[in-house]
C-alpha cells in the first residue's frame, strides 16, 4: 500500500526552509556558477594567447581564426552576429580598436580579454537564472533513483540528448545530468514520470507529470496517440521550484499555485481528477501555512520542502508506490 500523502509533515512550519539549508542553497549555486564559467575562462586564456600575435590593435582585424572572439569583445553575441553583414561585423571592430584597445596603449590585449569575458558573462547569466531548475531537477532525479534501487525495483530512464530509453544503473553518478524521465512499475502498473512538458488539456508547461504508461506510450511532440494526449493516463502532476532566495518565495509559490489551480480546473472539466503536488526550495512561513492548509483540504496531495531530505525521499516514495 503506498504511504499517506503528507505523514513526513507534522504542520506548517515543517515545510519552512531554515537559514542553514538557504546558505547552503547559495553556496551550491555560487559553486554551480563557477562550473558554468570554467569553459569561458579557457577561452579567455586561449584568446589571450592568440590574440599576442598582434604587435598593435588594428593587426587584430587580420587574425581571421580569432574574429568571433574579437566579435564578442565588440560586445556582439552569437545570437545579434547571426543577423549582421560581413562589413557590419567589421564595422563593430573597428569600433571596438578605435574607441577601446587603441586608448589601451600597451595594454590592449588585457582590454580586448576583460571585454571578451564582459560579453560572455551576460551569457553565463542567463544560463544561471535556469541553474536553480536544473539544480532541483538533479537532486529529485537521484532521490527518485535511489528510492528505487533501495525498494530493488529496476528502472529506466529517457536520455534528454538522444531521447532514447536507457537501462537504469544505479551506481552512474551521471545520468541525472541528461535526465529527462523516468520509467518503473509499481504495485499498481507501469509509470512513467516526464520533467517539463507542455500538457494538451492544460496548454501550458508541467514541471513533473506522471504517466499511467509505458515508454512506448509517450511520443513527445503533437503526436495525438502519445499518453500525454489522454487525460486518463495522468496519475500526478506537480510544481518543481528550485530558487532558494527567500525573497522571491511567495512569487514562485504563487506561480507554481496558478499553476496546479490551472491543471486542476483542466481536467476536472474533463471529469479527471490526477493528484497535485508541489516540491519547492524557498519556502516562507506565510506560504507554508498556505500549503499546508490544501493538503488538509486534499486540493493538494503532496508536498515537500526541496532542502530537506526526509520529506524529499517521503515525496519520491510516495511516488513510487502510486
Amino acid at each position: 500500500m503506498p504511504v499517506s500523502s503528507y505523514q513526513h509533515l507534522n504542520s506548517a512550519s515543517s515545510l519552512v526552509t531554515p537559514y542553514e539549508q538557504v546558505r547552503a542553497g547559495f553556496v551550491a549555486l555560487a559553486l554551480e556558477k563557477n562550473r558554468k564559467a570554467t569553459p569561458y575562462v579557457e577561452e579567455a586564456k586561449a584568446l589571450k594567447a592568440l590574440a599576442s600575435q598582434a604587435q598593435r590593435p588594428a593587426e587584430l582585424l587580420t587574425l581571421t581564426e580569432i574574429r568571433p572572439a574579437i566579435l564578442t569583445a565588440a560586445g556582439v553575441s552569437e545570437k545579434a552576429a547571426g543577423h549582421l553583414t560581413d562589413k557590419d561585423k567589421t564595422n563593430a571592430i573597428q569600433g571596438l580598436i578605435e574607441n577601446f584597445l587603441e586608448p589601451a596603449g600597451q595594454d590592449f590585449i588585457d582590454e580586448l580579454v576583460y571585454r571578451f569575458l564582459l560579453t560572455r558573462g551576460d551569457s553565463l547569466g542567463g544560463k544561471m537564472r535556469n541553474a536553480a531548475g536544473f539544480l532541483a531537477e538533479r537532486k529529485l532525479s537521484r532521490m527518485l533513483i535511489a528510492t528505487l534501487s533501495i525498494a530493488g525495483k529496476p528502472f529506466s530512464w529517457l536520455d534528454s540528448k538522444s531521447r532514447q530509453w536507457i537501462t537504469g544503473d544505479k551506481d552512474n553518478a551521471d545520468i541525472e545530468f541528461r535526465f529527462r524521465g523516468l520509467h518503473w512499475t509499481s504495485a499498481r502498473g507501469s509509470r512513467l514520470l516526464i520533467y517539463n512538458l507542455t500538457v494538451p488539456i492544460v496548454q501550458k508547461n508541467v514541471d513533473l507529470c506522471l504517466f499511467d504508461a509505458a515508454p512506448k506510450d509517450l511520443q513527445l511532440g503533437r503526436n495525438e496517440s502519445s499518453c500525454h494526449y489522454r487525460p486518463e493516463k495522468y496519475v500526478a502532476l506537480g510544481e518543481l521550484k528550485g530558487g532558494i532566495d527567500p525573497a522571491g518565495a511567495d512569487e514562485h509559490w504563487k506561480t507554481a499555485n496558478s499553476a496546479l489551480e490551472r491543471i486542476r480546473t483542466a481536467f476536472a472539466y474533463e471529469g479527471f481528477n490526477p493528484k497535485t503536488f508541489f516540491i519547492g526550495a524557498a519556502i516562507a512561513k506565510s506560504m507554508a501555512q498556505e500549503i499546508y492548509n490544501q493538503l488538509k483540504k486534499g486540493s493538494l496531495a503532496n508536498a515537500a520542502n526541496l532542502t530537506d531530505e526526509a520529506q524529499l525521499i517521503a515525496v519520491c516514495q510516495w511516488l513510487t508506490e502510486l
